[in-house]
């Protein structure tokens, strides 16, 4: 019997890939061919649509924000039609409540012994892809039967354990400007998102096109690309990506960066953060660079890719105090500011 205890790991974390150049070129190709079913039914958003695909192949969750109209829960769908993989929808309301979504213990009898035990029932968290439907609109007792499965993979109840299916991912959809009926994220909740995504208005020629296409008759559908086994394989292919102690400081210093009161933090931080971002952030902007890399198709993550991510990464994990919202300063301006002040760090001569 072993004396060590497992804390955390990947399902194939003993299992080393054999020619990692070989699956990162799949891994490449892969992507375009997603991108390419998706791109039949979503048109325009290929940012958005790749930040998912960063998120899962990082294994991570994502936050995607937008107003009304903008099919961010049409994007999941056809993400989800393009896996292999167990797909769960719950549709977030003010009644919900922690078991609808991680299940319950049911009384059951015995029909021969007549003798009585409880079964847990799994909820709909007991799948590879959740869609979280407007979030928001539960109370925060309810969002926080998330926080165990979006960090440890697994759920408690009654003092019993339940590893979740792998891979798994929440992708969580919120509506911006409806308040009404509506509870913010608790903090803790947003620092399980590795990626908050905007999803913007399309451009003229795309909205031209949406409307067009989709007033027509038409079949909406997608071939399955990738089954689970061929995810874990990817996702562990990212963590073993190496990445260069001049990118991982020039990540650290940006997070450090938003911290008010750290010596690495501008003036503007302490003038407009209450909280700046925590040590998972890093951890959460390292792995997204990693995964945008492979799937573009390269061998090496450079600070020009942590800066491609840093805006998603960090936009939901500052916390703004009354003179930032008086002068109606946004984290995503703030986040700007601080990939300008922060220099990259000297090359050792």
């Amino acid at each position: 019997m072993s004396d060590k205890t497992v804390i955390e790991t990947h399902p194939l974390a003993d299992k080393p890939i054999k020619d990692p150049a070989a699956a990162a070129g799949r891994l490449s190709q892969a992507r375009d061919a997603i991108l390419k079913e998706i791109g039949a039914i979503i048109f325009g958003q290929q940012q958005v649509l790749t930040q998912m695909l960063v998120t899962l192949f990082a294994r991570g969750h994502c936050l995607i924000i937008g107003v009304p109209g903008l099919a961010k829960t049409l994007m999941v769908r056809a993400l989800a039609g393009t896996l292999d993989l167990d797909t769960q929808r719950i549709q977030f309301t003010p009644d919900l409540m922690p078991a609808d979504i991680t299940g319950t213990n049911i009384l059951e009898e015995d029909a021969a012994t007549g003798t009585r035990h409880f079964r847990f029932h799994k909820g709909p968290l007991f799948t590879h892809l959740l869609l979280a439907d407007e979030i928001n609109r539960t109370p925060p007792k309810t969002q926080a039967a998330l926080l165990e499965a979006m960090q440890e993979y697994r759920v408690t109840t009654s003092r019993t354990t339940y590893d979740l299916p792998q891979p798994f991912m929440v992708l969580a959809t919120q509506n911006p400007i409806e308040q009404e009926g509506t509870y913010p994220l608790p903090e803790a909740q947003l620092d399980r998102f590795m990626l908050c995504i905007h999803i913007n208005y399309p451009g003229a020629a795309d909205e031209q096109t949406i409307i067009t296409e989709t007033t027509r008759d038409r079949v909406l559908e997608v071939s399955r690309i990738l089954h689970a086994e061929a995810i874990l394989e990817f996702q562990h292919l990212v963590r073993q990506m190496p990445v260069s102690p001049h990118v991982a400081q020039y990540a650290a210093s940006l997070i450090r960066a938003t911290r008010p009161g750290s010596p690495e933090a501008p003036d503007f931080i302490t003038r407009w953060v209450r909280w700046g971002a925590g040590t998972r952030a890093g951890q959460c902007l390292l792995l997204a660079a990693k995964a945008h890399v492979l799937l573009s198709g390269r061998a090496n993550v450079s600070c020009a890719d942590i800066r491609e991510y840093t805006l998603p990464v960090l936009r939901h994990r500052l916390f703004t105090n009354f003179t930032a919202s008086s002068e109606g300063v946004t984290t995503d301006e703030i986040v700007r500011q601080v990939l300008e002040a922060v220099p990259e760090p000297q090359y050792d001569s």
